[in-house]
């Protein structure tokens, strides 16, 4: 079990606000500065677009600096799995992410277990496990039955509690119902707050341990140590009204107050 970023965690530092977006290399560098010893890229399409040249850098410089590389994306076609099985062995991964909808294709429960069958003993045959994510646009229950009828110890579950919230499902139970499929941490915290004229409410980012997260409960749930899974920290944070400069400033202090919390939870 390891603790580490995720790329997230740079998500305004390497968005279209940013003059030079950081480099995966430079959020490794930056990763192992702070302490993480695996560092998930997540979400980032524009890996798929680096030749092996460039798959072979990032994985020997995740290797001189100590760090596991663990990959993230959207969807459950089988093309694309098989991309990103591909992309894991170049770059030494053994823990994809995924979620079950992306933007061009929302399966039910029938066709994603058919296309989870396809693909997930390719995974297996290459020791790498594919995890889904907990989220609001598909229920906690649809997900795990998805997984329990694939029936496979290399499918498992990414748990973000938080994400399910916006589909009115607590995060305490979402975590007791999903701990015993967990194969991978998402840590951000979060919280409610009044919108202008109090008319509304904003779900947004928190420092951890200042929001809604009952992270001691989720750990004493999920065992992660025991069963050596991995916590990857993430940030929901707003864009802030002073610009750039001040969003990237609070964005590395996040970072950095989640790291040390969860080094000094150990």
């Amino acid at each position: 079990m390891a603790y580490g970023l995720g790329t997230y965690c740079y998500f305004w530092r390497n968005s279209s606000y940013a003059p030079v977006p950081l480099t995966v290399e430079q959020m490794l560098r930056d990763t192992r500065e702070l302490g993480g010893d695996v560092f998930q890229i997540c979400d980032y399409p524009l890996i798929e677009t680096f030749d092996d040249a460039r798959l072979a850098g990032i994985r020997a410089t995740a290797d001189d600096l100590g760090i596991t590389l663990e990959l993230g994306t959207r969807g459950i076609r089988r093309d694309h799995l098989a991309t990103y099985l591909e992309l894991a062995g170049k770059l030494g991964v053994t823990l994809v992410r995924s979620m079950m909808n992306s933007a061009e294709h929302r399966p039910d429960a029938a066709e994603a277990t058919a296309l989870l069958r396809e693909s997930v003993p390719a995974y297996a045959e290459r020791g790498v496990t594919l995890g889904l994510e907990t989220y609001e646009q598909v229920p906690t229950d649809v997900l795990l039955g998805v997984v329990r009828a694939v029936d496979d110890p290399h499918l498992g579950i990414v748990l973000d509690p938080g994400n399910c919230v916006a589909a009115l499902e607590r995060p305490r139970d979402v975590v007791d119902a999903t701990a015993p499929y967990v194969v991978n941490l998402h840590i951000k915290d979060f919280a409610f707050s009044r919108r202008d004229g109090w008319v509304g409410f904003t779900l947004a980012g928190r420092p951890l341990g200042e929001g809604l997260l009952d992270y001691a409960h989720m750990i004493e749930t999920v065992r992660p140590e025991q069963r050596r899974i991995n916590q990857i920290v993430e940030h929901w944070l707003p864009w802030q009204d002073e610009g750039f400069e001040a969003t990237v400033r609070l964005e590395d202090q996040w970072t950095r107050h989640s790291i040390t919390t969860l080094q000094r939870s150990r």
